[in-house]
């Protein structure tokens, strides 16, 4: 039956339009007050600091809290900006950024198309203790990597945070291996016929069908590296070398904290992983559905 518009008569002059269409669920707007609700509880903590950068200090533990700074005080931005050397720490943020990103995209694909496509001895067992690095945690390898890094002569240098993070990564190497498995086989056997390597299959066939792939693995990687705040605090002495996030750590005095700075610091350094999130979220969600989609 085909759902149409049905105009019934209240009156002589009075026309009321009726929509027939599908009954709402009950449990479907309980699911959306449930979502609604946990929507808010996951963006409230952001609201309340770019709320609480508005402030001056005196209002910010003020009980019942206030959300609307009155008066609002837009001079904690420029007050943070020249108090800290933010913007010789933003630079290091995005050198260290963008190299550790490079490198994961290039290290994870080939790893990740070695163990999805080229069949050798042990293969199987080799990906099962790779993906076992991932329930280690970091705390248990700080010491031994720290000895590295002395040893090498990388403390206090970006290379200590640059070179473990870009050259591994098992989350990268099982995202993208679990796309790649799902390329036909065909396409690499016609390359190999025409001559190619694999070392030209990977960079000629493999790179360009897994792009969006390779575009939320990077944004994933983008945003753990911008928000690192633990190996810079182990690695890193001189302030001249910190990272945004290491560096708001240095508006906490041991008997005072300016709060205002600190929170409009904080609402600044995550600026740019907004802007990446807005623009590229249809990347994240196309590549995380289509590598779920594979085989």
């Amino acid at each position: 039956m085909k759902i149409s518009d049905v105009q019934t008569k209240t009156g002589p002059n009075l026309n009321v339009s009726v929509s027939l269409g599908k009954k709402i669920k009950p449990t479907r707007i309980l699911l959306h007050i449930v979502l609604i609700i946990g929507a808010f509880l996951m963006v409230a903590p952001f609201l309340w600091t770019v709320s609480s950068s508005l402030k001056d200090v005196s209002q910010i533990f003020l009980i019942p809290p206030k959300w609307f700074p009155d008066p609002i005080t837009f001079q904690n931005y420029p007050n943070s900006l020249t108090a800290m050397p933010f913007g010789q720490a933003y630079f290091n943020s995005f050198y260290i950024t963008a190299v550790v990103v490079l490198l994961n995209l290039l290290t994870c694909s080939m790893a990740a198309y070695a163990f999805a496509k080229i069949r050798f001895q042990g293969s199987n067992l080799l990906f099962i203790l790779f993906l076992a690095t991932m329930m280690i945690p970091k705390q248990v390898t700080m010491v031994p990597l720290y000895l590295i890094m002395d040893y090498l002569g990388w403390i206090d240098t970006h290379l200590s945070l640059i070179v473990p993070a870009g050259l591994f990564n098992a989350f990268g190497v099982f995202l993208l291996r679990q796309f790649i498995r799902g390329i036909p086989n065909e396409l690499s056997e016609a390359a190999v016929i025409d001559g190619a390597n694999p070392l030209r299959i990977y960079w000629s066939v493999i790179l360009p069908l897994i792009k969006p792939a390779l575009a939320a693995f990077g944004i994933f990687a983008y945003m753990g590296i911008w928000n690192s705040f633990l190996e810079p605090l182990i690695y890193l002495t001189s302030p001249e070398k910190f990272t945004v996030p290491l560096l708001l750590n240095t508006f906490k005095g041991l008997y005072f904290t300016d709060w205002s700075l600190l929170m409009a610091g904080t609402t600044i350094s995550v600026i740019p992983v907004i802007i990446v999130y807005i623009f590229a979220q249809k990347q994240i969600i196309e590549g995380v559905a289509l590598t779920g989609s594979k085989s």
